[in-house]
This record gives structure tokens, C-alpha cells and sequence, in this order.
């Protein structure tokens, strides 16, 4: 999230002067590192939870269409910066991997013709394929569909040009141009301790660095630090953080990496979600490139912890709880104790727990096969629910600003990084309104974004124009037909 605002930023006002304050060694350790994440780019081809059922047995697709555009924001975006030199060969942080969604059971098998039928009718699904014949599953998925009881109602749907995304990567070559620009400083190893609003709207950030402290005068800060933004954001003590909390859930993965199994798979095939699991917590099955190198990963397991960050604190949930925030995290612990108990199973759980799990998508997997890794740590929101009084838990990202623009807090998970750039041009729009209004600055995000300020939502004809430049210099694949 910082460093993609920091290159809008830079790109479209060179004179800036930015400073970049990471408590770790490196940038993009936590969430954005490629190993701590699905590395889905987002684009609700293949996440059923972006298409909820409604009573009536219809599906909304509206938050699918929603999440696609934002995504195609990003492809765009990145595109440009590879055009500018700004990102290496696109090889280097994305690859085409179809997008799947599986399903077996004939509830689930009618929820999942339902959903295609809604979705295949827009432009932005174009090339959405749909299938119930084993054999065409087993061209698909082959890994997968070996040895499954053919016996029991399935299907799939499959995008072609999906991806998989290296969000570290991208991150790291954005914070190498920011750090190479005179204006620009990248503070490692460094902490935020304090924030004080002076009396022309700009802020003192203290800073602490080996024992070292400096203070920095800035007319707009951003936070962007993941599951870190929560406690910046109440340390800030802007009113608009009053009333919010954080919710973590950590995750794993089981990890495949023996090249006679991991050439058998390639795609990210999502299933459904149990009930009562997190909807980051849906089952799926993925191929990841990372740095070259190959690999299977299915999962993710959830699990709970008092950390914010996967190096953070066993203290930062404590920490969190406030006077203005204590209502909504007692009323959210209370109305969902079926995520408690899920979260509870997941803790539970063994190795042979989890290859059993895995072999609802892959039937001959064996235990030997699979090592565990943990991924990077999620914070779920905690809002005020205006509606209904108390709390509730939130499962998506959320840009909160100070009334004056000048400071920003990004809060959340999922769809996350695959919707960066959308989310940070609406920091841009609330944060720096007067300079995004003028010919200069609306200029230049045409040229970075070219659908900027126009929906792709509802018009076929530019979705057609971009779709065809990023899939071409991205390297994802054939054009669908639109």
C-alpha cells in the first residue's frame, strides 16, 4: 500500500519530498511478501465469497464486479510502470495461471451454475468457462480429478487469463525507484513511536532507530503498515479512529515443492467455505511462482494469535483495547462465537488433520509430501455498527482519513493487495483534492490508468482497450472474446 501510493505520488508531483519508515530490515516482510499471502490477483474469477447467494436463490454479483474492476485499475497501473522501466519484465512479479472454482455436492453444483449464468452475461467475466463432465475437469485440474469418486455431483469455472502475483516483489521494486530519488528517504529498522498535529494541520512523527530518535515534520502521513495500521492509527488519536478494533487471525499453509507433483497442478482452484469459517478462509489450491521457483500450496488453515504482525507483539491485541473501542470488541466476540469455535478447530488441528483437508481437492496426496509454513497475519476490522448498536466484524480493506486529509490509515484484509491501487487513488481524492483536480494531475492519471474517472463496470468498449494492453504487456495470456 505505501510504496504504491508513495509511485503515484511521485509520478505525478517529482518535487515531493517522501519518507518511507519500515520497522523491519526490508521492505514487504509482512503481508505483501510473496510467501504470506495467496498471491491471487483478486479479480472474484474464482472466490465464490465475492458472490454471496441471496434468498431467492439469485446471486449478487455486484461486489465481484466491484473487486474485478479494482483489479484491472492495478493491472493498468503496473503495466504503465513496466512501459516506464519503473518494474522489471513483468516475469518478475506475474504469471498467467488460470483462476478455478470447484465444487462437489449438488447444493454447491447449482449455487456454482447459478453463479456463472450471472456472471459470463458482463463484459469484465468474458472467456468464463463452466463445466460438469469429469473429463473436461480432468483437462482442467488433472492433479485433482485422479482417482475422485466420479460418483458425486461436480463442477468447475475457469478464467484463463488469471493470475499469480508476486505482491513482495512488485512492493520491493517500487521502494527501489522511491529510494533512488534524492527526495526520498527509506528509514529501515526504524519504529514510530508519536504523533503530534501541529497548529497548521501538519504533524511531528517521532521516529526511534537503534536507539536513536529524530522527529519529522510532514504535511500528510500515510499508514500502511498491515496489521500494524490499527495501533499507529489509535496513536494518532484523530476522531475517526474511535470506535475501531482489530480482530487477528493467522494463517497456514501446506507446501509442495516436489517437482513430479507440482508439475501435475497449474492453477488456483478455490472451493467453498465452511461453515462458519472466515471468508480468508476459504479451501484452495495453488500454484505459486516465487523468484523463479515453483511450488503447490493449499490452505490456508486458520489459527488465532494476540499479534497484529507476524514479528509483532503477543501484546498488540491487549494493547488495542481501548475506552472508545471496548463496546464493539465485546459486542463482536459475542455474536460470533461460530468463528470462535472454527478458529478454535483450526488450532486443533494436526498435520494428518490437514492432509485429510487436502484431500478433499487432491485425493492422492500424502503426508510426506507437505510441509507446514505460516503465512502472514490478518487483522480483521472492528467497526461501530450504527444499525444495530455495539460492533461488527468487518472481512474487507478500509481507507480511513482524518477530516482534513492530512493523515490516512488503510485497515483490513482481503481482497487487499490485488486492490491497491484503486483503494490508494481514493486516498489521493479525500487526501490531496484540490492537486487530483487539476489538468495536471487528472492528466497524468489518464496516462498511469487509462480508465481513470470512467467506469469499466459499464462500459464494454474500454474494458476491451485496457484488458487488451495489459494482458499483452503483462504477459497473461489470449484476449478473451468481449
Amino acid at each position: 500500500m505505501s510504496t504504491t501510493l508513495g509511485t503515484l505520488l511521485k509520478q505525478l508531483d517529482p518535487s515531493l519530498k517522501i519518507t518511507l519508515v519500515e520497522r523491519l530490515d526490508s521492505v514487504a516482510q509482512e503481508s505483501t511478501d510473496g510467501w504470506n499471502n495467496a498471491g491471487t490477483g483478486h479479480a472474484a474469477y474464482c472466490e465464490l465469497n465475492y458472490t454471496p447467494e441471496n434468498e431467492d436463490g439469485s446471486v449478487s454479483t455486484n461486489k465481484a464486479l466491484e473487486i474485478n474492476e479494482a483489479f484491472e485499475i492495478s493491472l493498468q497501473f503496473w503495466s504503465y510502470l513496466v512501459e516506464q522501466g519503473l518494474l522489471p519484465e513483468s516475469t518478475n512479479f506475474i504469471h498467467s495461471v488460470p483462476h478455478q472454482s470447484l465444487v462437489w455436492g449438488e447444493k454447491n453444483v447449482n449455487f456454482l451454475r447459478t453463479r456463472y449464468q450471472a456472471l459470463k452475461q458482463h463484459h469484465l467475466f468474458a472467456g468464463m468457462e463452466y463445466s460438469e463432465d469429469p473429463k473436461v475437469l480432468a483437462e482442467w485440474m488433472p492433479l485433482i480429478m485422479k482417482d475422485r469418486d466420479t460418483d458425486e455431483a461436480c463442477a468447475a469455472t475457469r478464467i484463463a487469463h488469471g493470475s499469480d502475483v508476486n505482491f513482495g516483489a512488485i512492493a520491493r521494486s517500487m521502494s527501489l525507484y522511491l529510494d533512488n530519488d534524492d527526495n526520498v528517504d527509506l528509514l529501515l529498522n526504524s519504529n514510530v513511536t508519536g504523533f503530534t498535529k501541529q497548529d497548521d494541520a501538519s504533524w511531528d512523527v517521532e521516529i526511534e532507530s537503534k536507539g536513536e530518535k529524530q522527529t519529522i515534520n510532514s504535511r500528510f502521513v500515510f499508514l500502511g503498515a498491515g496489521g500494524g495500521a490499527l495501533p499507529l492509527l489509535q496513536m494518532s488519536g484523530i476522531e475517526e479512529s474511535k470506535g475501531y478494533g482489530g480482530f487477528p487471525v493467522s494463517g497456514q499453509w501446506l507446501v509442495c515443492e516436489k517437482p513430479e507433483i507440482v508439475e501435475q497442478h497449474f492453477a488456483k482452484v478455490y472451493g467453498a467455505a465452511p461453515i462458519g469459517a472466515p471468508p480468508m478462509s476459504v479451501p484452495h489450491l495453488d500454484t505459486r511462482i516465487i523468484d523463479g521457483k515453483k511450488a503447490i500450496l493449499f490452505g490456508p488453515f486458520a489459527g488465532f494469535t494476540t499479534k497484529f504482525l507476524k514479528n509483532g507483539s503477543f501484546l498488540d491485541l491487549p494493547k488495542s483495547i481501548k475506552l472508545n473501542n471496548l463496546k464493539q470488541m465485546l459486542s463482536v466476540g459475542k455474536n460470533n462465537m461460530d468463528l470462535t469455535r472454527y478458529l478454535v478447530s483450526e488450532v486443533r488441528q494436526t498435520q494428518a488433520d490437514r492432509v485429510d483437508a487436502l484431500r478433499s481437492f487432491y485425493p492422492n496426496a500424502k503426508d510426506e509430501d507437505w510441509t507446514l509454513a505460516y503465512a502472514g497475519q490478518r487483522v480483521q476490522i472492528i467497526k461501530q455498527d450504527k444499525e444495530h448498536g455495539g460492533g461488527k466484524l468487518e472481512f474487507g480493506t478500509e481507507a480511513i482519513a482524518s477530516k482534513d486529509g492530512s493523515l490516512a490509515a488503510l485497515l483490513g484484509a482481503s481482497p487487499g493487495a490485488s486492490t491497491t491501487v484503486n483503494t490508494m487513488i481514493g486516498i489521493l481524492e479525500r487526501c490531496f483534492a484540490d492537486k487530483m483536480n487539476s489538468d495536471e494531475w487528472q492528466s497524468k492519471m489518464k496516462v498511469m490508468v487509462p480508465s481513470y474517472g470512467e467506469s469499466l463496470i459499464d462500459d464494454k468498449a474500454l474494458l476491451k482497450q485496457v484488458r487488451s494492453r495489459t494482458l499483452n504487456t503483462l504477459k497473461l495470456g489470449d484476449m478473451p472474446n468481449i
